[in-house]
């Protein structure tokens, strides 16, 4: 009875901190024990053999990004060994729909967060800023599986993209003008009135997948 209760109250806090319900809560541990093989942590080789990501360009990233101590809320930079359900469930929740219940601060606030978790996969360094050879890094991963796309193209698309963003969060530069690289404050510019909700999604009845990001 005891130790009931004391699972009940931990699911309770859980769904205070994640948004989840419990019903998700639960379905989330039976995919977080699926992964980590029954055990009470998981680690970076136990995404090995998920499907999504096994084709996903950015896969990697990714998988890193659910051991970055940012989006943990652990610290400002670095990488964890292995995370437990709780965090794995704080990683989880970027991804979460945006509830129509929501005001428009909670849904603004909602996808800052999701598009704060997108801007630490780009940041791949932790400066706060993400660079033109961070974002070819990122191009180049993408169009990798493109057999007609060049590397070289690839670099020219995602010097374009960056010119653009400096267009964008700058105005016009100076002929000597170095544009250092995309802040935050820049990125939610750039992603101004695009929908995060068709870049960043989880399936919670399917047992198969896992959160995607494309």
């Amino acid at each position: 009875m005891g130790a009931a209760h004391s699972a009940s109250e931990e699911v309770r806090e859980l769904v205070g901190k994640t948004g989840f319900s419990s019903d998700q809560i639960e379905q989330l541990h039976r995919r977080f024990k699926q992964l980590s093989g029954d055990q009470p942590t998981i680690r970076k080789e136990n995404f090995n053999n998920v499907p999504d990501l096994e084709l996903n360009p950015i896969r990697s990233k990714i998988v890193r990004a659910f051991f970055d101590n940012r989006n943990l809320r652990k610290g400002p930079s670095g990488l964890a060994d292995e995370i437990n359900f709780e965090d794995f469930l704080t990683i989880m929740a970027y991804f979460r729909p945006i509830d129509t219940t929501m005001d428009e601060e909670q849904v603004q606030l909602c996808r800052k967060e999701k598009l704060r978790f997108l801007f630490h996969m780009y940041d791949s360094d932790s400066d706060g800023r993400i660079t033109l050879e961070e974002y070819r890094n990122v191009v180049e991963e993408l169009l990798s599986g493109n057999p007609h796309i060049e590397k070289e193209s690839a670099r020219s698309i995602a010097d374009g993209a960056m010119m653009e963003a400096a267009s964008v969060c700058v105005g016009q530069m100076e002929p000597d003008q170095v544009y250092e690289g995309i802040t935050f404050d820049d990125f939610l510019k750039i992603w101004q009135g695009i929908d995060i909700e068709t870049k960043m999604h989880v399936r919670f009845l399917n047992m198969e997948t896992i959160a995607l990001c494309h």
